[in-house]
This record gives C-alpha cells, structure tokens and sequence, in this order.
C-alpha cells in the first residue's frame, strides 16, 4: 500500500463521488447509500432531500453532495492507496456542522465546547483496507491540521451503543485513545472524546 492523506478541496470532489459511488459499502453495509452530506445541512433542507428519493435515493444523495462540494461545504479528509480514494473522515470547525433533526454533535457536547474545536463526525473505510492503519492515518492528519489553524482541540463523539457494529462510524474508543484523547462528558451511550492541542494554554 502507498497512503496518503489529503484534505477535501474542489478539485478531489470527483475521488469523494467514486468512493461514495464504488467503495465506501462496497460489502452491503446497512449504513449505505451515503454521502456523508447530512452534517451540513438545516432540517428543511434534509427533508426536501428525502422528499426526492422516489425509486433512486442513492442518486438523489449523490446529486445533493455534487452541489455541496462544488460549493466547498463537505469538510474533511480522503485517504488514497496510489491515486485510488479508499477511506474518509469527515471532520471539520465545529460551528460548520448545524443543529438539526440529524445533527452529527450533540448538543451536550456543543454545550462543553473548547473555545475553538474541529469536530471529528465520520469515518468511512472501504472494506478491503479495513484494519489496515487508515483511520489511524487520517485521524493523525486531523490532529495535525487542526493544530496548525490554530484550534484549541479536537473532539471525537463515540456511541458505545454501536461499538463494532454497522453502525459504529464514528471510531472506537481505542482509535482515539491511541492518539491521547481523554473523555470529558458524555451522556447515556454517547461520550465525547477530546484532545487539547499543544500551545493553547490548557
């Protein structure tokens, strides 16, 4: 394997819609279709979608995500094997990610906020480079880049409800663990992990 890791720009939106389109739930997981586009958007907006699904719900997602990223309002990070887009994270400035019906931060977690954070919502792997370190590597990248903008930590939202499951897409324990996050509230199965970035004075 060659990885490397590149924050989402414009110009890698047609890598994000082939990874979406042939990649990301490739073995049938229940958590597809997706684009990975709901954080972003109001509750009017997410129900005019799915009032377009009809008999093709995948190609209404993909149109709605083709908008959002010609508009640069997917935020995050694909991992590539050579130039083949094999794994994201969606991750992000916190105050980017709206409150709505489906909203990827809970609000508790909004709540006990750094001043500054990059939120950590997703991560999507496909199935053939499952544990094999990608996520690993793009959270390590997150890390680095919320840390050269300038924000004061970096916050991952585990739902242990979901722990190894389908719908465990938010990263286990272990992964942030690994890179020195610390939990710092949580409410019933869901626990917000943080990792307060060198030089902000905490």
């Amino acid at each position: 394997m060659n990885i490397t890791i590149k924050r989402l720009t414009p110009d890698l939106a047609p890598a994000y819609l082939n990874f979406f389109d042939n990649r990301a739930f490739s073995d049938g997981n229940p958590m597809g279709p997706c684009y990975c586009n709901a954080a972003i958007m109001t509750s009017d907006e997410l129900d005019k979608m799915v009032s377009e699904f009809g008999d093709d719900c995948k190609g209404t997602l993909r149109k709605y995500a083709a908008r959002q990223l010609a508009g640069g309002k997917i935020f995050g990070y694909l991992a590539f094997d050579g130039d083949i887009p094999v794994g994201w994270c969606n991750a992000g400035d916190m105050e980017r990610y709206l409150v709505s019906r489906h909203q990827a931060i809970p609000d508790f977690a909004r709540e006990n906020a750094c001043e500054k954070t990059f939120s950590v919502i997703c991560f999507a792997i496909a199935p053939e480079y499952r544990k094999k370190g990608i996520a690993t590597a793009l959270l390590e990248c997150v890390i680095s880049d919320a840390g050269s903008q300038g924000f004061m930590a970096v916050e991952g939202y585990v739902n242990k409800k979901y722990a190894g499951e389908y719908w465990d897409h938010t990263g286990p324990m272990r992964l942030y663990e690994k890179f020195g996050f610390a939990e710092t509230t949580k409410q019933d199965d869901k626990v917000v992990m943080r990792k307060v970035l060198k030089g902000s004075g905490e």
